[in-house]
C-alpha cells in the first residue's frame, strides 16, 4: 500500500501531499469545550490526520445539546461530553491518542495544564470568566492559539469571519473579551471566529432559563464518579443556537490548524528546494 496512512487518510493524503499528513499527524491539540463548537472541531481534526488530540470539558450530555453537538443522543444523556466524544473519535481513528479531561479550566484548575505539551491551544468555552483566562494563559506561551467567539443568535452562515480578535466587531462576547484583555495589559494576537450577526431569540415559560431545567442531576449508571456540573443556573439567560452556525466555527477552527500545519510544511519544502536549487 502506497502512502504513509491507511486508506482512511487517502483523499487527505491527496489533497496535502505525504509529508503533510505526516506533520498533521505528530501535532498536538488541546481543545478546551466540546460543546456545540468545540465537538465539530475535535471530528474535523480527527478525520484529517491529527492523531494527539486533549478535549477538556467538565459537562454531562444534556437533552438540549442534541440540536448541535457531535456526542450528543438520546442514547447518551447524562454521559460525560468528552467521555463519549473519545469514543466517537476512537471509532474514526483507533490509533489516534485521545485524552479526555473532564475538567473546568478556571484560574483554580489553570496551572494543571502545561501548554508547552501543545502545538495547538483551541478556545471554544463560552464561561467568559475563564475564557478570558486561558487566552491570556495561551497568549503567554509558545503554543499557537485559535479562539470562537459568540455562536449563538446567529443563522446566517455567510457572515462568520475570520480575523485578529482586535479587528472582530458586532460580536457581544468578542467586545467583553476585548475589554477583559485590555484591563488584563494582555498583549499579542490571536485569530478568532466570528460573526457580527445578532438575533434577539425568544423566551418560553419552560426549560433552560425557566423553573424547569433539562440538566441530567447525575450521570448515567456506567460513569457514576463522574463530576456533575451544570451552568444553567449560574447563566442570567439561555440563548438559542444552530447546528448550522456552531459546526461552522468549529470546522472554521480546525481549519486554521490545518492550513497552519500544511502551510508551514510547504514553505519548509519550497525553501528545501530553493537551496538545492541555487547549489
Amino acid at each position: 500500500m502506497k502512502g504513509s496512512f491507511v486508506g482512511a487518510f487517502h483523499r487527505m493524503e491527496l489533497l496535502t501531499g505525504t509529508e503533510s499528513l505526516k506533520k498533521l499527524a505528530q501535532k498536538s491539540v488541546i481543545i478546551f469545550g466540546v460543546g456545540g463548537v468545540g465537538s465539530w472541531c475535535a471530528e474535523a481534526l480527527i478525520r484529517s490526520g491529527i492523531k494527539r488530540l486533549t478535549i477538556v470539558d467538565s459537562d454531562l450530555i444534556c437533552v438540549t445539546n442534541i440540536n448541535r453537538q457531535v456526542q450528543a443522543t438520546h442514547q447518551t444523556i447524562g454521559a460525560v461530553k468528552v467521555t463519549e466524544l473519545g469514543k466517537r473519535l476512537l471509532e474514526i481513528n483507533p490509533d489516534a491518542e485521545v485524552n479526555a479531561v473532564q475538567k473546568i479550566f478556571s484560574k483554580d484548575t489553570e496551572e494543571e495544564f502545561d501548554f508547552s505539551d501543545f502545538d495547538y491551544v483551541i478556545d471554544a468555552i463560552d464561561s467568559l470568566s475563564n475564557k478570558v483566562s486561558l487566552l491570556q494563559r495561551a497568549m503567554n506561551s509558545p503554543t499557537k492559539l485559535f479562539c470562537a467567539l459568540g455562536a449563538s443568535c446567529k443563522l446566517d452562515p455567510t457572515r462568520i469571519q475570520v480575523s485578529s480578535i482586535w479587528d472582530s466587531y458586532g460580536c457581544r462576547l468578542g467586545k467583553l473579551v476585548r475589554k477583559r484583555l485590555r484591563r488584563r495589559g494582555a498583549k499579542g494576537d490571536f485569530l478568532c471566529v466570528w460573526s457580527d450577526e445578532l438575533l434577539g431569540g425568544y423566551e418560553t415559560e419552560w426549560g433552560c432559563a425557566s423553573d424547569t431545567c433539562f440538566c441530567p442531576q447525575s450521570p448515567k449508571e456506567d460513569q457514576e464518579d463522574a463530576m456533575v456540573h451544570e451552568w444553567c443556573s449560574k447563566k442570567k439567560k439561555i440563548n438559542g443556537s444552530a447546528v448550522h452556525i456552531t459546526a461552522i466555527y468549529g470546522f472554521t477552527l480546525a481549519g486554521l490548524v490545518i492550513q497552519d500545519i500544511v502551510k508551514t510544511e510547504e514553505s519548509l519544502t519550497c525553501t528545501v528546494k530553493a537551496q538545492g536549487a541555487s547549489v
